[in-house]
């Protein structure tokens, strides 16, 4: 037997309570017939697959993404409630280098309900429509005495005015959002707000899992308060720009459940988004290519927004593409999506970087360079994933992350001033530090699925890394490596 099934095996033995449960809470599910469906399908009358691919939540067919984008109002007005929620458990591969394993992996291989969302969404007239998302973080933080706490906070929200005008020449489609997540109101998964869709628990034995490895994201983040309008032209160019603000007054209930220091502050309302895709169906096939990007001036989080020298800027601008394959008993999809972004760093930022840093190279003596007032970063993403029959299915992710070396970024290193002289790394951060400070990331993650009934999907995750912090060995000044990270992820995930 081979070393790599050897270390395959041992994290499938230790994930074998969590089968367990799983298929414990799924034969609770699975004897009785769906008497009540999630609030879209009650609207439309139509079952998952209909609006996702082979029927894997959330990623949307044509029909799903018409939907959308004619505002979640076809069909008729139903009961707008619907919940999700997920458990899951993730064994990380080496736990060793640590000096708290308890703390660096919390609940290793225990099976746990990590989180658990309501939805508002459906029909209110015929051109308007809601879709909103409101998550329970079972894990959100811990107390004085390490005991875990949860917390509810406003998710994706996106509030819908939209119009469709069809004739011999011509099928136009216009819109305007309000919402509170750029990118939650574009109808393809290769969106930022969509390409990671399985959630997984924010406890730091989840740290490694496929949700939290790179993906093409923007700078501004959610929570924030956005206007945009679109338009879809013969089912063939999609156009929409918009522009975001921080959620606040009228607008704070798109940041509801965060606290005030907490929130993304935005400078004004001059945060531009923009996204053009081209799009074309033929037969079973369809295909979209497109870019997005946007601007934001953003404060550092929890910082005096009177003071422009805690004003930074992110200049985000990505391309993306995909491909489906939808004919009975076969779903196909391809995907890619590639983001760069350069962050210009406020000046407090960059000054007190600069002013704090202690770390000193490998000599002992020689000071790093101070901080730089940029960065660069690139992320790219692909995935293929296949179902049969809207039942089995698995997927391949390939992740990259590369970027500009910037001592800002270094949470690891020698430190001689702590040492008395002789060279050590006693300040460093251990498990998830950067002794580089740069940030290539780079890996893999393995996917299979099973959907035993139609609202219930039951999946494992296995993400291996080549490269972690910007390097594949002693990537935080402890000997800790990136294979070290590589996570195995089970997880049932119901929406109802």
């Amino acid at each position: 037997m081979s070393a790599t099934t050897i270390q395959l095996q041992r994290p499938l033995r230790q994930l074998a309570p969590m089968g367990l449960a799983l298929m414990v809470v799924l034969a609770g599910l699975a004897p009785r017939e769906s008497s009540a469906l999630p609030a879209f399908a009650r609207q439309t009358g139509q079952n998952c697959v209909a609006c996702h691919a082979g029927g894997q939540f959330p990623e949307l067919t044509p029909y799903g993404r018409m939907f959308k984008l004619t505002g979640y109002t076809a069909g008729s007005r139903a009961l707008p409630l619907s919940v999700m929620g997920v458990l899951n458990a993730a064994k990380v591969s080496n736990t060793s280098k640590s000096d708290d394993p308890a703390a660096d992996f919390q609940k290793n291989g225990t099976p746990v309900f990590s989180s658990g969302s309501l939805f508002v969404a459906g029909k209110i007239t015929d051109n308007i429509g809601l879709f909103s998302q409101i998550t329970y973080d079972n894990f959100a933080g811990q107390n004085a005495n390490g005991e875990f706490y949860g917390h509810s906070q406003a998710d994706n929200i996106d509030l819908r005015y939209a119009d469709r005008f069809v004739d011999a020449n011509r099928d136009l489609v216009v819109g305007v959002s309000l919402n509170n997540n750029p990118s939650v109101t574009d109808p393809w998964n290769t969106a930022a707000a969509w390409m990671q869709y399985v959630p997984a628990a924010s406890l730091t034995s989840h740290q490694f899992t496929d949700a939290a490895t790179p993906f093409p994201g923007f700078g501004a983040g959610g929570n924030i308060a956005g206007v945009n309008a679109y338009l879809y032209w013969n089912k063939t160019l999609y156009a929409e720009l918009g522009t975001y603000k921080t959620a606040e007054q009228g607008l704070s209930f798109m940041s509801a459940g965060i606290d005030d220091a907490s929130k993304t502050k935005l400078s004004g309302a001059n945060n531009p988004y923009w996204r053009l895709a081209l799009t074309r169906e033929w037969g079973p096939h369809n295909l979209m290519v497109g870019t997005s990007g946007m601007i934001a001036h953003v404060y550092d989080v929890g910082t005096d927004t009177s003071d422009p020298d805690n004003l930074g800027l992110y200049r985000n601008t990505g391309l993306d593409a995909q491909y489906q394959y939808l004919l009975d008993p076969h779903t196909v999809t391809a995907q890619f999506a590639y983001m760069r972004q350069v962050q210009t760093y406020s000046a407090n930022a960059v000054a007190n970087a600069s002013a704090s840093a202690t770390y000193v190279l490998g000599d002992g003596v020689t000071p790093v360079s101070l901080a730089n007032p940029s960065d660069t970063s690139n992320v790219f993403r692909a995935k293929v994933t296949y179902v049969y029959q809207a039942r089995y299915g698995g997927s391949l992710a390939f992740f990259n992350k590369t970027g500009t070396t910037n001592t800002l970024n270094q949470t690891s290193g020698f430190d001689a001033t702590n040492c008395g002289g002789t060279v050590c790394n006693a300040s460093s951060l251990r498990v998830n530090g950067n002794l580089s400070g740069n940030p290539a990331t780079t890996g893999l993650t393995l996917e299979a699925f099973w959907f035993p009934i139609q609202y219930v999907r039951v999946g494992a995750q296995y993400t291996a890394y080549s490269k972690f912090n910007g390097t594949a060995d002693n990537y935080d000044g402890f000997g800790r490596n990136a294979r070290d990270n590589n996570t195995l992820f089970a997880y049932l995930w119901f929406a109802y």
